[in-house]
């Protein structure tokens, strides 16, 4: 297979890279561009660990291809902070102890920033029903659900 050059912007940086056709974006951000808190849980887009937005769009990145994303803007847990600060909602999972091994943290912090984008006052129901996709065999949900309300409050507050 011959390789295709792709020019895009990841977490607000334009970047360049060249992959395989069939290379997922996941394999791409964590091999070839060095951003491993992308995590991979299945490899089958069931688990949410790989979750990423890609123009604005939550998906799971090891479902799309790394050359679907020419020209896209790629959000990945890496771009939440800012500078030496934690984002809200990080800061929050650490302050309600809402996270254990962390593989499946990345995938549903960027998850629950998406919606909070969308809609800054989601219900519990709500906030369940986008989070479905992200599984997290540690926690439990409880903690999580507890923590993006208290980080949707901040956020609000701000």
């Amino acid at each position: 297979m011959k390789n295709t050059h792709i020019a895009t912007k990841v977490n607000g940086d334009g970047v360049e890279f060249t992959c395989e056709p069939d290379e997922t974006l996941l394999e791409v951000l964590r091999n070839r561009l060095g951003l491993t808190g992308t995590k991979e849980g299945c490899g089958t887009g069931d688990c949410g660990a790989c979750s990423v937005l890609v123009n604005g769009r939550l998906v799971c990145s090891c479902l799309v291809l790394a050359v679907e994303t020419q020209g896209a803007e790629v959000s990945t847990i890496e771009g939440m902070a800012s500078g030496d600060g934690l984002h809200i909602l990080q800061q929050t999972f650490i302050d309600h102890a809402a996270l254990q091994c962390g593989i499946c943290t990345p995938g549903i912090l960027i998850a629950a920033k998406a919606l909070l984008d969308k809609n800054p006052s989601p219900t519990d129901s709500e906030l369940r029903f986008w989070l479905a996709g992200n599984l997290c065999r540690c926690t439990g949900y409880d903690k999580i659900i507890s923590a993006v309300q208290a980080a949707a409050a901040k956020m609000r507050a701000a």
